[in-house]
């Protein structure tokens, strides 16, 4: 499936195959992450905006049987890849992609009702661009970010959600504010947090954030999720979400 300038793999222990770039912007294991933490049920809908090569969509799928999902990707070659990476898995009636912008959203068609889903998602670029760029253009485009892109991505996602529904994003801590402070604008609220601890006593780098639209109760803190054990391999909690598909309840 993968071309000379791919690498093919497998997400969630083999049942996901997956695609990817060789250079430039390569998944970590922040998109399986994001989407144990989606909470959509078979017949729900869900959204991601800056999909990549597809990761996150593709674990929400093989996770959840019967969910439809569409994914939002500016980089074109990467929006290909991830419809590949669909078709690969045999999921071209369940998950597809639009190659665009995040204004994309707004006029979405495709997921009924078009005017809502039941769950939006993403893990937005958010490097500061006056640190040292990467001298690889698409990595550069997937992690530089101006200073309000979160705020408009959160805009944009809430636009398409249904009341009641779930926005989920993985950011790193030092972006909470920012955040939280967008979700309000945006008419979400019931936000629940879940630090992502690299080791036991070690500062969260990444924290995964939930809210709900139309809801206006503040913010629970979880007690969060080890990864790594003091060998370095993955925590047992870890590997049930990384290589065998639990979920990850933020509430």
């Amino acid at each position: 499936m993968s071309g000379a300038g791919e690498s093919e793999g497998y997400l969630l222990g083999g049942r996901v195959r997956y695609a990817q770039p060789r250079q430039g912007f390569r998944s970590g294991i922040e998109p399986v992450l994001l989407a144990a933490a989606v909470p959509v049920q078979a017949h729900e809908a869900v959204i991601e905006a800056g999909c990549g090569a597809g990761a996150a969509l593709l674990c929400l799928a093989a996770r959840v049987g019967g969910m439809r999902g569409c994914g939002v990707e500016r980089d074109p070659a990467l929006a290909a890849l991830a419809a590949r990476n669909i078709a690969a898995n045999g999921w071209e009636g369940r998950l597809f992609i639009v190659a665009g912008d995040i204004a994309a959203l707004l006029s979405l068609k495709g997921l009924p009702p078009e005017e809502s889903v039941d769950h939006v998602c993403a893990n937005p670029p958010w490097h500061d661009p006056a640190a040292t760029p990467s001298p690889d253009s698409a990595r550069r485009c997937a992690k530089i970010a101006p200073a309000d892109l979160v705020a408009r991505w959160v805009a944009a996602l809430s636009a398409r959600l249904r009341r009641g529904g779930t926005m989920t994003l993985i950011l790193p801590a030092s972006q909470m504010t920012r955040a939280l402070a967008a979700f309000a604008a945006a008419g979400l609220g019931d936000a629940a947090l879940m630090p992502l601890w690299p080791r036991a006593g070690k500062p969260a780098r990444l924290i995964l954030v939930q809210a709900r639209k139309g809801i206006s109760r503040g913010e629970t803190l979880l007690p969060g999720l080890v990864l790594h054990d003091a060998g370095g391999g993955f925590t047992e909690a870890a590997e049930a979400v990384l290589r065998h598909g639990a979920a990850l309840l933020l509430r």
